[in-house]
């Protein structure tokens, strides 16, 4: 796999069963609670569906067809005018450590600020480490509590950012 034949691309509706797998199987691996988090989301099977908004939007990592990872960006429920929540950010083992994570997180932010968002919102798990260093290196600042209804009970990690 060369970095030639990856690419950053919006989510179309065939990447939905392997996105899917994707995020699911980071939920075993990291030994993440699978209930109060986007792994019992409803739309983790159907992400294209979900992003279909004029106001979110979803991008994967492409690899000659196989998808190894994406994330997104949303409104966030009970700020929507201006607050957005960058949202199921998974990757495969496949480029992890390559430096496609911190191109999907720049590209998550800098559309967030195209669709005129004014704050950036987070959730994640706390062992996710290397995610949450990403998301500290690039000024998010660690909250006490969650905001917005996002039904993620089991998250322990809620972080927002000025954009």
């Amino acid at each position: 796999m060369s970095k030639d034949n990856i690419v950053i691309r919006e989510i179309r509706p065939g990447d939905n069963e392997q996105l899917e797998q994707v995020i699911r199987d980071c939920f075993y691996e990291f030994e993440i609670p699978l209930e109060g988090t986007a792994y019992s989301d409803d739309e983790t099977s159907k992400m294209y569906e979900s992003y279909q908004n004029s106001n979110d939007i979803y991008y994967v990592i492409d690899s000659d067809g196989d998808i190894l990872g994406g994330g997104g960006v949303k409104p966030l429920t009970g700020f929507e005018d201006k607050v957005c929540e960058i949202q199921k950010m998974y990757f495969s083992p496949k480029v992890r450590g390559r430096g496609y994570g911190k191109l999907m997180f720049e590209k998550c932010l800098e559309s967030a600020k195209l669709l005129g968002y004014k704050q950036c919102y987070l959730e994640s798990a706390s062992q996710l480490k290397a995610a949450i260093h990403i998301y500290e290196s690039y000024g998010f600042k660690h909250l006490e509590r969650a905001m917005g209804g996002t039904g993620h009970y089991s998250c322990g990690v809620w972080m927002i950012k000025n954009l």
